[in-house]
């Protein structure tokens, strides 16, 4: 992946409904170009998914968001398979569909899992099952978000990143 690489993907990760024509320009290269260099990046996994952003209330969805911090249980004897039931908890947390994101983090928690549900009602239901009943989860703690402050999944694409390692190539 080169500097043009990175421009490229810096600008369309925001909109990938961005002509090709109006990226090149952009980033200095002609449309052609530019959809060879995506059609690229996409079969090489660098580009992993393109989705479409719901607004919840154009939809007439009535959605809460909880941010769930939970800690798992210490793991019973045998020692042998220690991780056996995060990678189980980690497994459930992937295939359910209310869970949006899933973080396996160090300090005080274990697991962040952020959660949708369609009412407090709703909520409560997930949380019986997959946590209150599951023996391997000590403690979680549940925050309903208030407002959406910012959400997104963009990452910092720096087209200067590796200067330094290809020489002089300016």
């Amino acid at each position: 992946m080169d500097r043009i690489d990175r421009k490229i993907l810096s600008v369309y990760q925001h909109d990938t409904r961005r002509i090709a024509e109006s990226i090149g320009a952009e980033v200095g290269l002609s449309a052609a170009a530019v959809q060879r260099r995506l059609k690229r990046l996409r079969a090489e996994g660098v580009i992993a998914a393109e989705i479409a952003v719901l607004d919840k209330a154009a939809i007439g969805a009535s959605i809460i968001t909880c941010i769930v911090t939970l800690s798992m249980a210490a793991a019973p004897v045998p020692r042998a398979a220690p991780s056996a039931h995060l990678d189980r908890f980690r497994r459930q947390m992937i295939d359910h569909p209310m869970v949006q994101q899933c973080y396996h983090v160090t300090g005080t928690s274990d697991f962040v899992v952020i959660v949708i549900a369609e009412s407090m009602e709703a909520y409560g239901t997930f949380a019986r099952r997959w946590f209150e009943t599951n023996a391997h989860v000590a403690r979680y703690d549940t925050h309903v978000a208030l407002e959406r402050v910012k959400v997104g999944l963009s990452l910092p694409v720096d087209a200067d990143a590796g200067r330094a390692t290809r020489g002089a190539d300016r």
